[in-house]
């Protein structure tokens, strides 16, 4: 491999304790396997933070810790990056190389993009949210807001944001027209637009003429036999109109763990290839 490459493995959703230790298990043998460079992780729901699905998951600094530990150089996240003590979320979201999504408003803890140094080249990670993601967390907002939540528009937070060599972009949100409609706007200008948020994996990848790489949802790293890695039951009784008085607390999933992830092989900035490592 030339300096100029970088090969990127890329991991959706980490849903659960039991799933944030399964991928830093695995971590090193996955980096050796594959020769990988350089290793991003969406670890917004690795925590069990709560008993309730909207409010319930986050990240912890032990958490993160040992995902960095195992050989993951930068965290990503989204709606769920706020659940949690608000010390703890601070406490985590300070970490440079954790990221929420950049397109918050001004006294929203954490930062959106960074830039690492990595085999000899510039790689920067940006992190976005959809406000199709963004309304189930607007409670938890209030605890640093003053007034009314107000998500910026994917466009300027991209401009503004800081670019050097490759880049990399965890778009988190439901829209799928919205994240192909952003990766051909930024087509020749980021490697990879990589879509997180809905935990089911598509089945396109998508590799656009000027060298980015497109994939509208990575999936979830978690265990199967549920809805998004959780065990149907509240997602049922919901469904039905169940009181939310009486809401059962969710449980996660029971299947088999599940591993979703895609491999990226960059060159001089462009991908030249995607594919998916289950």
């Amino acid at each position: 491999m030339t300096i100029e490459e970088l090969h990127v493995l890329f991991l959706g959703d980490i849903v659960g304790p039991e799933a944030a230790a399964y991928v830093a298990e695995r971590m090193p043998a996955l980096r050796r396997e594959h020769d990988v460079d350089f290793v991003v992780a969406n670890a917004e729901n690795a925590l069990r933070s709560g008993p309730q699905i909207r409010t319930g998951f986050g990240m912890s600094h032990e958490i993160v810790d040992a995902l960095f530990q195992s050989g993951v150089d930068v965290i990503t996240s989204g709606n769920h990056a706020w659940d949690g003590d608000m010390a703890e979320v601070e406490r985590t979201l300070a970490h440079p190389r954790v990221l929420r999504p950049a397109n918050m408003p001004p006294g929203i803890p954490g930062h959106g993009a960074v830039r690492v140094e990595m085999a000899g080249q510039q790689v920067t990670v940006i992190n976005l949210m959809s406000t199709s993601a963004v309304v189930e967390a607007a409670p938890r907002f209030q605890r640093w807001l003053d007034r009314p939540l107000g998500v910026q528009p994917l466009w300027p937070s991209w401009t503004a944001a800081p670019r050097t060599g490759t880049v990399i972009v965890d778009l988190h949100g439901l829209v799928v027209s919205e994240k192909q409609a952003f990766a051909h706007a930024v087509a020749g200008h980021a490697a990879a637009v990589l879509g997180t948020h809905t935990h089911e994996a598509t089945h396109h990848l998508h590799l656009l003429p000027q060298g980015t790489a497109l994939v509208t949802d990575v999936g979830m790293t978690g265990r199967l036999g549920g809805v998004t890695g959780i065990d149907p039951a509240h997602w049922v009784t919901t469904l039905q109109g169940g009181d939310p008085a009486t809401m059962p607390p969710y449980e996660l999933a029971t299947g088999p763990m599940s591993l979703g992830a895609v491999l990226l092989h960059i060159r001089g900035g462009r991908t030249q290839s995607i594919r998916r490592i289950h």
